[in-house]
């Protein structure tokens, strides 16, 4: 009998710890997806110092969660952790943003061929989802739910490729495109037309066309919104900020 009461006693203890540990994931979870949507929205602009305690007493809870939710940023490259001098938001930079697209550009345009030789109804479901939320978005005025759905939409994508071991390059990549764009897009833009913007790549997956879903995903991710002409003309009409 105290054998057996000394091992309940022993699983309840790491069955609680076990839920502990379940509870604060979520928490920093939570806590680094309130701070990437302020950060990519701006609300927290490049170069701002952010404070473990501060944010501790934010979120009420301990500072290890939010060193963690600051790990998982860090990760995504959103913030810089520097030994001694604390941790800062991440700038965002026109030269950065272009290395990122040309980058982006060769991982999913290469990608293509094999997304084809995998592309089938339930893919297209799932990416005719992403889309429609892009568009729900765009209606709701909301820029940040429209770049989540709208890296869902790439992501979804390229998973068809099985490319596993490239596919965390590209998301970094997106969030990055996405950013600089929200940080340097003029007022009401259009977001609807971002959103109908995926329509062409959709179509050219579902007939099949891997030269026009090459040449879609090309044009799509070369000529951003508001940044003028393609990156890949040359330097001379290299984007600037708010064009």
């Amino acid at each position: 009998m105290a054998a057996e009461s000394f091992d309940d006693q022993g699983s309840s203890k790491m069955g609680r710890a076990r839920q502990q540990m379940r509870r604060s994931a979520k928490r920093s979870h939570v806590i680094f997806e309130s701070l990437q949507k302020e950060i990519m929205l701006g609300q927290l602009p490049p170069g701002t110092t952010i404070l473990e305690l501060e944010l501790a007493n934010r979120f009420e809870c301990s500072q290890s969660t939010v060193r963690e939710a600051l790990m998982f940023l860090q990760t995504d490259g959103l913030v810089e952790r520097l030994h001694h001098r604390g941790t800062f938001v991440a700038d965002s930079r026109i030269e950065d943003a272009r290395e990122l697209i040309l980058i982006r550009h060769d991982i999913e345009c290469r990608g293509v061929t094999r997304v084809l030789s995998r592309f089938g109804p339930f893919l297209r479901k799932e990416l005719e989802a992403d889309l429609d939320g892009m568009r729900a978005a765009a209606k709701n005025d909301d820029e940040y739910q429209l770049s989540l759905h709208d890296r869902n939409f790439h992501l979804n994508l390229y998973s068809a490729a099985d490319m596993p071991t490239v596919r965390p390059i590209l998301r970094r990549c997106l969030i990055h495109n996405h950013r600089f764009k929200i940080l340097n897009s003029e007022p009401n833009r259009g977001l609807l037309e971002t959103a109908e913007r995926h329509v062409a790549i959709l179509d050219a997956l579902a007939a099949g066309d891997e030269t026009n879903a090459v040449q879609a995903l090309s044009h799509h991710i070369t000529t951003i919104v508001d940044f003028g002409p393609s990156i890949l003309t040359g330097d001379a009409e290299k984007p600037e900020p708010g064009q």
